[in-house]
């Protein structure tokens, strides 16, 4: 079962996390929230999401960031390792409902399904 990881602007990464639980009362064990502040150096932000990622790391995980280039993206690519440890930039309640609702399937299904609950539930 893969960990999950939120690495956000603050206060978005808390915010999904209410979400989650609202919704999956008993997802805290695998689901983790980092609120990146804005003054936070960088080196500071990658050594506390390196104790989150050992934390669920199950041996997989999946992090999610909000915004692909900013900060906590960065910072989440330097954790990837691409085989167990993925990220996925945009995150969303429909993503992240996806990814709880699969989370004992293989990373790469996770990932896959993840993705197609974010694009299924942008609408127009």
């Amino acid at each position: 079962m893969a960990g999950l990881i939120i690495i956000a602007h603050a206060p978005l990464a808390t915010a999904l996390k209410t979400v989650a639980e609202h919704t999956f009362p008993n997802c805290g064990n695998m689901l983790e929230a980092f609120d990146v502040p804005a003054d936070m150096p960088a080196e500071e932000i990658e050594a506390h999401a390196r104790t989150l990622l050992a934390r669920v790391r199950n041996p997989e995980a999946l992090i999610f960031t909000d915004a692909f280039g900013a900060t906590p993206s960065n910072v989440a690519q330097r954790l990837a390792d691409g085989k167990q440890v993925k990220v996925i930039a945009g995150v969303n309640v429909p993503m992240l409902w996806r990814s709880l609702c699969y989370a004992t399937e293989p990373l790469d299904t996770l990932v896959s399904r993840a993705l197609a609950g974010a694009a299924q539930d942008v609408r127009l």
